[in-house]
């Protein structure tokens, strides 16, 4: 390596600074060795950043020369240490910057993208569009091991940017694909700093209606259908319609909902995200329309913290076909999510709420992230983000969880 024919000048002006742009075969000691040889020749460190894929390293050295230091002096040894090191080193000067004019910072965000395999493709598509939102690719962090399956990508965007439009995007390009999940988030304190997470249990954290399996099984999931369809196209607001698909269940032996009960299917991840949110120190809650029977065992089945849902009246062992209680509906859900936090000492921005209906709306909007969990459309384009690929441990991969991390947990 000839330093006179590096791109760097012989002379540097104090407020002159180099770029070392290292790449080549990693070693333990390749670090080390280099920043020696800097600070041998007394160089200011300004800024460090590495990488190493598949053993070979990317290391970027920005460093400030004494005042009146010649490169080809001060770093005399670099060519040979390069060659004994494996690596080739790129040294360029940086000319000063003129000063900034005072301004807004960028806007902050972190892009997550996972599926069962990334393929090159997929990254095309998600860079294109965050090119096209304006927004800069500032770092890219591979979250999972092989295959490729999750990665971060920390970007920016101008100030006076409009993050809903690049928001939209990258739904658009999730719904598009069957085979990975896109989601954006403000990068803050409270990213990584979540501490309760809770969820709607019907289709969300079960794979299944509890309230369409016991009509079913009593002969009368066609009416209770009917009844529901009619709640969705807004022809009776959710309490009324609960009341009435309640009301049909008159009659059923009460052991069905708790055989049905004792044999929920869970939502796949649904075990995994509960075990290491519970290793992990955070607060778990299901805060559901369905029914407490349900709610209940999968509480003490999974270990989690509190179960909030609707109450059925049982008399001789069968259902009367009315509730018990406050109906839980999706005021009181966001209400429950709110004096659960207030109780437990957690700002609601250090809450994560997932849902999969309209009817958790309000939940996911009083939470510092919403959740859409294999939504329709309307609730995954008001939600926060959205997950339509993955399974329920998708979530821990939105906190920043890499795969090594995860294995530590258990």
């Amino acid at each position: 390596m000839d330093l006179s024919d590096c791109g760097a000048p012989m002379h540097t002006r104090p407020s002159d600074s180099v770029l070392l742009s290292v790449t080549g075969r990693d070693g333990p000691d390749t670090t080390a060795r280099l920043t020696g040889l800097l600070a041998d020749a007394g160089a200011e460190l300004l800024d460090v950043e590495q990488g190493v894929v598949q053993g070979l390293l990317t290391l970027a050295l920005w460093v400030r020369l004494p005042e009146g230091a010649r490169v080809g002096e001060s770093l005399r040894a670099l060519p040979e240490l390069a060659r004994e090191l494996g690596v080739t080193v790129d040294v360029r000067a940086v000319p000063p910057a003129a000063s900034p004019e005072p301004g807004p910072e960028p806007l902050r965000y972190v892009v997550t993208a996972t599926g069962k395999a990334l393929g090159v493709r997929d990254v095309h598509s998600l860079t294109r569009e965050l090119a096209a939102g304006n927004a800069r690719v500032e770092r890219i962090t591979r979250l999972s091991e092989t295959p490729l399956a999750a990665v971060e990508l920390h970007v920016t965007l101008p100030a006076d940017a409009d993050p809903t439009a690049l928001k939209g995007a990258l739904l658009a390009l999730s719904m598009a694909s069957p085979t990975f999940d896109v989601a954006l988030q403000r990068e803050s304190l409270y990213r990584r700093g979540k501490r309760m997470v809770v969820m709607d249990m019907d289709s969300t954290l079960i794979r299944i209606e509890v309230i369409d399996e016991l009509a079913r099984a009593y002969g009368v999931h066609s009416k209770v259908a009917a009844i529901t369809e009619r709640a969705m196209h807004g022809e009776m607001d959710y309490d009324e319609s609960l009341r009435q698909r309640v009301a049909l269940l008159a009659g059923l032996d009460a052991r069905v909902l708790h055989d049905l009960a004792a044999n929920l299917p869970l939502t796949e991840g649904a075990e995994t995200l509960i075990r290491v949110l519970r290793r992990l120190g955070y607060r778990t809650a299901v805060i559901s329309g369905g029914f407490s029977v349900a709610a209940e065992a999968l509480q003490k089945r999974l270990g989690i913290d509190f179960a909030y849902s609707n109450a059925l009246e049982v008399q001789d062992g069968k259902l009367t076909g009315r509730t018990v209680g406050t109906i839980v509906n999706a005021r009181r859900k966001a209400e429950l999510l709110e004096t659960l936090a207030k109780q437990e000492g957690i700002l609601l921005e250090q809450v994560i709420a997932v849902g999969d209906g309209a009817n958790d709306l309000l939940m996911l909007e009083k939470a510092g992230l919403g959740i859409a969990f294999r939504a329709k459309p309307k609730l995954r384009e008001a939600a926060d983000t959205s997950i339509s690929a993955g399974g329920l441990d998708t979530i821990l991969t939105l906190l920043g969880l890499t795969a090594r991390e995860l294995r530590e947990v258990g």
